[in-house]
């Protein structure tokens, strides 16, 4: 049986240089019924016997997403967009300013 059994037959991957974790948790804290789902460990070179994470699988209020440390080789960028259908303008401006600020961190952090 597959690990990815479960998930639809399209899945979204967001690419990330080592920081797949941490833009998990961003993510389920901002969109209700949201979790992570499971992770693939692989050992780490740098690190001997220690694992590091390179998938996460999570769930953003029912759609399946994996976030991938896939290193530096692709830049995580803006030129995928997703629509968050809204109930009024407050939640659209709760979620403009959750998500513009994670992006604010992302950027002086980076």
């Amino acid at each position: 049986m597959s690990a990815l059994q479960e998930f639809s037959r399209i899945t979204p991957f967001l690419w990330f240089d080592s920081n797949a974790e941490e833009a998990v948790e961003f993510y389920i804290g901002i969109f209700k019924n949201s979790r992570r789902l499971n992770e693939l460990r692989v050992p780490d070179d740098k690190q001997g016997s220690r694992e590091k994470v390179l998938t996460v699988a999570f769930e953003l209020d029912g759609q399946k997403f994996t976030a991938l440390n896939g290193g530096p080789v692709f830049k995580f960028t803006e030129a995928i967009s997703f629509v968050v259908r809204c109930e009024d303008q407050a939640e659209v401006d709760y979620y403009w300013s959750k998500l513009t600020e994670g992006a604010a961190r992302a950027n002086a952090a980076g």
